[in-house]
């Protein structure tokens, strides 16, 4: 734990980095409308697009392409945007392009119901059994109009679309007033200082902050070139050539190439391969150095470790001519998952010590801390009762609970779990790391939690894994709210944006999901590489877990309960714990031990381009331009770099509309 006075300095330094404006600003207008519109009309088919082929993230290209071109519009017309225009603009972009997270699947809830159907008819499922026992109000069947002609107009898909908007509501008013009590709590009562909160308030708006040549608007179109010349190889040649011919060309494969078949007489049972997507590079520049490293050596032992492993017996499954992808699950099902959960629970433990002990410390070093009052409410910030707040968060809580019930049957056991993780669980755990990210800037939380209720309930089906469980973390909303406050930004013209945005939302991802999904080529396919290998391989580790809740009779000798191994967990247990201590007491970055177990759960392909990126950055441009100014430099080139490539991807989402249309008139 750092000495008090330097606490007491670096907590001075961040909130001196952007202080409490004093007054606030109706960001929403009638730019800020039409912003919206542009994001939902533009910006989503290519982030719809752009995942399913090479499973980029449209994130940040479409907050800069939209900031950047109303802000030029802006100027020219001599009405520059302000900044609470701008942050709204950047929380709309962040909210509409969001991504399905595994699958990389953009474009709204619609992208879910797409999700489901391929699970429904996927060979996972069936292979486990899962198929036949997903409820109709989660998907269609398999041998429904809805599924066979790819529409969503029709009545089978009534009652999976009814629940997914009421639990979407329920979800927003709650992440709303949840965050919002949070926020109170621990900023204007406690006066926290949310260290991380500056940084990205900041980000919001920094390229947008003037005209003027600067060293981040330089940066910024480097990476985009970047993005551009690369996107035009990578996703412009397979979409037109796709449009154009049976099938699209790839100069260069998507998502990776693969050695695995090749080098199995060699490292038998590794996954070897190599990303192709040069985002990698450039996030290996941008994560800590050494948290690359860490993710490398998981890399290295993937590979060389796992030909150890099936040496000496441990890994039984893997058999000759297997590719990539079943062979990392059979991995998974012989050692790495068991051996995962462990490390992750030992990380946890260990972040749970080290975070609340340090912020312990730097709550009783805060000198000028004094706490306020929940009756301190500045003038203008559009605050609302706190009451109707808390009541709302409670009534929401109680609304999901009462449609599990619903979708699963009021078995007493269920009942009591809903209400002890709604009522209990979700709220305390919320508070605590809303306490954390104020003092510290970080989360903590427990690996696997959810899945081991679902298991140990005895719950028998797989509906469970579907239902709006009331199992939240708000503590990160507490902090959303402290950026909205730094940019001067009123909290009621953020809950008219979300009145506007979630019909917009609804409405944008029912006509770009439906119209790809019917007139596109089947999802997935070989026009969507990216899609064609991960989802196989997403669908694999999800069905593995939803069999562990099948009826008895389907159950039979499941896999799950053979993969998940205690000794195993013990020694990744084990490993996590005295690696950490080592590692601290002697000094060494323990970064390095975060990004090894993160880096465990991932392809080795992914990590040797990171790892170059990583030793790039460090070795030749920090010393070129500066350690300072490279560490500030390099989160900006991403921005650019993904600008770009969502710029070609917009391209490619035109032509594959286009096809499309193209097709679906005989022409």
């Amino acid at each position: 734990m750092a000495p008090p006075r330097k606490i007491e300095k670096d907590i001075a330094e961040y909130r001196d980095m952007m202080a409490t404006p004093e007054e606030y600003r109706d960001g929403f207008t009638l730019r800020t409308i039409l912003g919206v519109f542009f994001i939902a009309v533009v910006m989503m088919p290519s982030a719809i697009y752009l995942g399913l082929m090479a499973g980029q993230h449209m994130g940040p290209a479409a907050v800069w392409v939209t900031i950047i071109l109303f802000a030029d519009v802006a100027r020219r017309s001599f009405k520059p945007l302000h900044r609470q225009e701008l942050y709204l603009l950047f929380y709309a972009a962040g909210t509409l392009v969001a991504m399905i997270g595994g699958v990389a699947m953009a474009g709204g809830p619609f992208a879910q119901l797409i999700w489901r159907q391929y699970l429904r008819t996927s060979a996972a499922a069936e292979s486990f059994g899962v198929a036949s026992e997903i409820p109709t109000w989660v998907v269609p069947t398999a041998d429904s109009d809805a599924i066979v002609h790819r529409t969503f107009l029709h009545r089978d898909w009534a009652l999976p679309v009814l629940v997914l908007v009421i639990s979407g509501i329920i979800g927003r008013v709650q992440s709303f007033t949840g965050g919002y009590v949070l926020f109170r709590a621990a900023s204007d009562v406690e006066k926290l200082p949310f260290p991380m909160a500056p940084i990205a308030a900041q980000g919001a708006t920094a390229l947008a902050e003037s005209g003027k040549e600067t060293w981040r608007w330089r940066t910024f179109s480097i990476g985009a070139m970047i993005g551009i010349a690369f996107g035009l190889i990578y996703v412009f040649i397979p979409a037109f050539t796709g449009a154009v011919f049976d099938a699209p060309i790839q100069i260069i494969p998507i998502p990776w190439m693969d050695f695995t078949l090749q080098t199995e007489s060699i490292l038998p049972a590794a996954t070897v391969g190599i990303s192709t997507n040069l985002g990698s590079v450039i996030l290996g520049m941008v994560l800590p150095f050494w948290t690359v490293v860490g993710r490398f050596a998981a890399g290295l032992t993937l590979m060389f470790g796992n030909t150890f492993l099936y040496r000496i017996g441990v890994l039984t499954s893997w058999r000759r001519g297997t590719e990539t992808i079943m062979t990392e699950f059979m991995n998974m099902m012989d050692f790495w998952l068991s051996f995962g959960i462990g490390t992750g629970a030992a990380i946890a433990f260990v972040g749970f010590y080290i975070t609340i002990k340090s912020s312990m410390g730097r709550a009783k070093n805060i000198e000028d801390r004094d706490r306020g009052a929940w009756t301190d409410v500045p003038k203008g910030r559009g605050d609302f009762s706190i009451g109707i707040a808390v009541g709302l968060f409670f009534l929401c809580t109680a609304g999901l609970i009462a449609m599990c019930m619903l979708l699963l049957g009021r078995q007493f056991r269920l009942v009591v779990l809903f209400f002890a993780f709604g009522f209990l669980y979700t709220p305390i755990m919320s508070y605590v790391n809303a306490r954390l990210l104020g003092l510290a800037g970080q989360v903590v939380g427990f690996p696997m939690l959810r899945q081991a209720m679902f298991i140990f309930s005895g719950y028998q089906g797989v509906d469970i894994w579907f239902a709006p469980f009331p199992m939240q973390d708000f503590g990160r909303q507490a902090q959303r709210f402290r950026e909205i406050e730094l940019t001067g930004t009123s909290f009621r013209s953020v809950i008219k944006l979300e009145l506007l945005m979630f019909p917009v939302l609804w409405a944008a991802s029912f006509i770009f999901w439906g119209y790809i999904w019917q007139s596109g080529p089947r999802i997935p396919s070989e026009d969507y590489p990216y899609a064609q290998r991960m989802w196989h391989r997403r669908a694999l580790s999800t069905c593995l877990w939803y069999s562990a809740t099948l009826p008895e009779e389907g159950a039979q000798d499941n896999l799950l309960y053979r993969a998940i191994r205690w000794d195993y967990i013990g020694y990744g247990l084990g490993f996590g714990a005295i690696a950490y201590f080592i590692m601290s007491a002697a000094g060494l970055p323990t970064l390095a031990l975060y990004g090894y177990i993160s880096g465990i759960g991932i392809l080795p392909h992914m990590v040797f381009p990171e790892i170059f990126g990583a030793i790039l950055g460090r070795y030749y441009f920090a010393p070129k331009f500066g350690r300072k100014l490279w560490l500030r430099a390099t989160p900006v080139l991403m921005a650019g770099f993904s600008c770009g490539m969502g710029l070609i991807g917009m391209i490619g989402a035109a032509i594959a509309l286009l096809a499309g249309a193209v097709q679906a008139t005989g022409a």
